[in-house]
């Protein structure tokens, strides 16, 4: 159901700006980019460098351009303005997959909490398309005609999110091994949350773990720098970094609530490279 709405929205995109092309148009280009993404979730220590460095993921996009400096339809320039020589609107779709331990002090105790911890693992597929306004400071056209090799940018935007998170651990007791978060044994006690695994519900006042497994979906507000470097007169290196704020807090499936290092929500940063190509 959720990919019907992705297709939905992509389709508008299209249409929409296809009726922008006929009022005033541009031309487009499309790339592919793909790079590490580090994850900020509830796993682990917030600002805790094993963290930062250990839950790093992988991925792809598809991106597309919207470059009103120069017009398909005439293949020409088309009348200067600033708005045309100096910004860009990308679409994208994204898809990023991170595998999530819990590191920090916390987890490294030689306790039964510190075992709890460590044994607790999760894994999250986030899929997004969206839209950003990218701002080029420097001139568009002049970037194009190779008066230059670098083309530095600022951008901003809201995608829409798809998320798929899991939760598994690998503690026993009695001999079983948990391959789901669902016994208190598992999980830490000061987490009071609900917590809702694959239809299994632990109610208000359980020790549950603030786990939810479930498909959702949110919004991200994203922003980037980055710059293009000039290949040739119709391609283009593209290296971007970036964040994404998540509007929710069950991006990863975990949400323990009674802590306040992890009131924020999940957010990530995506360092990646791109291949930009230009249509017409």
């Amino acid at each position: 159901m959720r990919a019907k709405y992705l297709l939905l929205a992509l389709l508008l995109m299209v249409i929409t700006q296809q009726g922008l092309n006929a009022q005033f148009g541009f031309s487009h280009e499309l790339g592919v980019i793909a790079g590490p993404v580090a994850f900020q979730s509830d796993y682990g220590e917030r600002s805790n460098v094993e963290t930062n460095l250990g839950n790093v993921g992988f991925g792809v996009g598809i991106v597309h351009y919207l470059n009103f400096a120069y017009q398909a339809d005439c293949n020409c320039y088309s009348k200067y303005t600033y708005f045309n020589d100096h910004f860009k609107v990308r679409n994208e779709i994204d898809f990023h997959i991170t595998n999530l331990d819990n590191f920090g002090p916390e987890a490294s105790d030689n306790d039964f909490g510190g075992m709890r911890l460590r044994a607790h693992k999760g894994r999250t597929q986030v899929l997004e398309i969206g839209s950003q306004l990218e701002y080029f400071p420097m001139s568009i056209r002049d970037f194009s005609a190779g008066a230059y090799k670098f083309a530095p940018y600022v951008s901003v935007g809201a995608h829409f999110v798809s998320f798929n998170p899991s939760a598994t651990t690998s503690l026993r007791e009695d001999g079983n091994i948990f391959g789901q978060v669902l016994n208190p044994f598992t999980t830490d006690p000061t987490d009071t949350g609900p917590a809702i695994i694959e239809g299994f519900n632990v109610g208000e006042g359980q020790m549950g773990t603030g786990i939810d497994t479930r498909v959702g979906d949110t919004w991200a507000i994203t922003w980037s720098v980055g710059t293009r470097y000039k290949l040739g007169i119709l391609s283009d290196l593209n290296i971007d970094l970036r964040w994404h704020y998540y509007t929710s807090n069950w991006v990863d499936g975990l949400n323990p609530d009674p802590r306040p290092v992890n009131r924020v929500n999940d957010w990530i940063f995506w360092m990646n490279v791109g291949y930009i190509y230009y249509l017409d």
